[in-house]
This record gives structure tokens, C-alpha cells and sequence, in this order.
């Protein structure tokens, strides 16, 4: 098939550093500056699973507990949002800038199986929330016999 052109993964990252770096740029224009740091994913997120339940830990540094919020939807689909409060003191070329930014984050993922939402635990300590999700019990398969009637 000599129409199909062959992406390889580099030239998507190179596109997306261009457009991260243009991107950078305009909001510059504006006096806005973007920090990469905290830009809505976690620096770190594990999954674990025992045969009863699923643990997550995610590393959400410098937030507070009250600005966490955690939903499940369909016993399936766990999502993870945060606010960031930050505290501007900026000077640029002719301008100065104060005031506060917050930021609102939002991950959300499917999990490998379903959990009993109403059994679903959370702690936040130093920077990591831990959440326990107790997985729905499934019963085994069972045979039933069909009797056949002769007509």
C-alpha cells in the first residue's frame, strides 16, 4: 500500500513539544506564565489488587484534603479531582501581577473490575491519597439441569 505513511512515536513527541512550546509562547505574549509542574496528572500513581480489593496511591503533593474529590460511576469509573491554591506574586516588563490562582485537575480511569462503592475508603497523609475499594463479590457460575420434555 504505497498511500500509508508510517508514524513513528518520536515524531508525535516532537509535534507535541512544538505545540506545548508555541502554546508557551502565546499565553508569554499575554504576561501569563505556565508552570508544568502539577498540570493535571499525578507524579505518581499506583494500582495494586488482592483478590478482595483494589488499592490505589496517588501522589498529589501540597493540596488539602477539603480540595480533594473522589466519585465512582457505574462501579467502574473512579475519578480523582483536586484544586490547587497558589499564591501569585509576579513582576514582568512594566507590570506586577498579585493575587491568588487556583486550578481545578481532573483524572479519571477505568478500573479492572467492580468495586462496592458504598465500602470505599480513602485517607490523604503527606502528599499521598490512599484509596481502598473492596471489589464486588462475584458468584461462582452454576449449573442448572434443563429437563426436556418428549412430545
Amino acid at each position: 500500500m504505497p498511500g500509508l505513511i508510517l508514524w513513528k512515536n518520536e515524531e508525535i513527541n516532537k509535534l507535541k513539544r512544538d505545540m506545548d512550546r508555541l502554546l508557551s509562547r502565546m499565553w508569554d505574549d499575554f504576561g501569563i506564565r505556565l508552570s508544568s509542574s502539577g498540570m493535571g496528572a499525578f507524579s505518581n500513581l499506583d494500582m495494586s489488587e488482592t483478590e478482595d480489593i483494589l488499592m490505589i496511591q496517588a501522589e498529589i503533593p501540597g493540596v488539602q484534603a477539603d480540595d480533594l474529590d473522589i466519585s465512582i460511576s457505574d462501579n467502574l469509573l473512579l475519578t480523582i479531582k483536586w484544586k490547587s491554591r497558589e499564591e501569585i506574586d509576579e513582576e514582568a516588563e512594566g507590570s506586577y501581577t498579585t493575587g491568588r490562582r487556583i486550578r481545578v485537575f481532573s483524572r479519571s480511569f477505568r478500573l479492572p473490575c467492580k468495586v462496592l462503592t458504598e465500602e470505599v475508603e480513602a485517607t490523604y497523609k503527606v502528599g499521598v491519597l490512599s484509596v481502598v475499594l473492596p471489589k464486588c463479590r462475584t458468584e461462582p457460575p452454576r449449573e442448572v439441569k434443563v429437563k426436556i420434555q418428549q412430545e
